[in-house]
């Protein structure tokens, strides 16, 4: 039996796309035929959930007993990964729990394997959670996301200075996240379902949809882009999970 991966997506500021990234990689797996569980922080109201209700549970990360339903049932569930999507400024306090509760030590030790991806914003403050979070790496993948889907500028200072903080991780990836046609990724929120199923024109139970022809092939050629960014990363092999054909649901 493989052992369990968790996939954390978040970031300590608002409004970077971290709900998108992980909106991308549930996809992935799925068209991938990997496993998957996720758990949105957005408590009460979650995002994510509104896009993949049956796979998705609304938990509150700040408390014990929720926390209990995340950790204590990744060897007991049959979905060999758990995607994490935390809210907007929570990511610093979550890996301070994983390093209380022992996850992390578990992590290290190659009992679970765990990745971060940090979604980055445009201002220097991003650049201090890379720091904050530096701490916390030990044991972990770690991917800093450049997530140009609300047409960011990224990086507006001095290029040393950004290396200076990136290179306090050992062997932290980037990835770039490109942007999507904004008529396409405003569709695709008004009807609710997964970029895969906009893609093959299906509702959120497999009904058949009528998205526009247009739109969907501006998500189909962005989703590609994305997944070559995680098919460069060997995701699939990072989680445990061997590379099957994919399949488009």
């Amino acid at each position: 039996m493989a052992k369990p991966a968790v996939v954390v997506v978040g970031a300590d500021k608002g409004g970077v796309g971290k709900t998108t990234v992980s909106r991308t990689l549930l996809d992935y797996f799925s068209a991938n035929n990997v496993p998957t569980r996720a758990f949105d922080t957005e408590s009460p109201r979650g995002t994510l959930k509104r896009f993949h209700p049956d796979i998705t549970e609304i938990v509150d990360m700040t408390t014990t007993a929720d926390q209990m339903k995340i950790f204590d049932t990744l060897n007991a569930s049959s979905p060999s990964v758990t995607v994490i999507d935390v809210r907007a400024g929570l990511l610093s306090p979550a890996l301070a729990s994983l390093r209380d509760i022992g996850f992390l030590d578990a992590a290290k030790a190659g009992q679970i394997t765990f990745a971060v991806f940090h979604i980055l914003g445009p201002s220097i403050a991003s650049l201090d959670e890379i720091a904050e979070t530096a701490g916390f790496m030990g044991g972990a993948k770690y991917f800093l996301v450049k997530n140009f889907i609300n047409d960011t500028q990224f990086f507006q200072w001095d290029q040393a200075t950004y290396q200076s903080y990136f290179n306090r991780i050992k062997d932290a990836t980037e990835l770039t996240i490109p942007k999507l046609n904004e008529m396409a990724y405003e569709q695709v929120e008004v009807s609710s379902v997964p970029f895969l199923k906009f893609v093959a024109n299906k509702g959120i139970h497999d009904e058949a949809a009528n998205y526009s022809f247009v739109l969907r092939g501006y998500v189909r050629h962005w989703l590609a882009n994305v997944w070559s960014e995680f098919d460069r990363i060997r995701l699939t092999d990072i989680v445990g999970s061997k590379p099957t054909t994919r399949s488009e649901k």
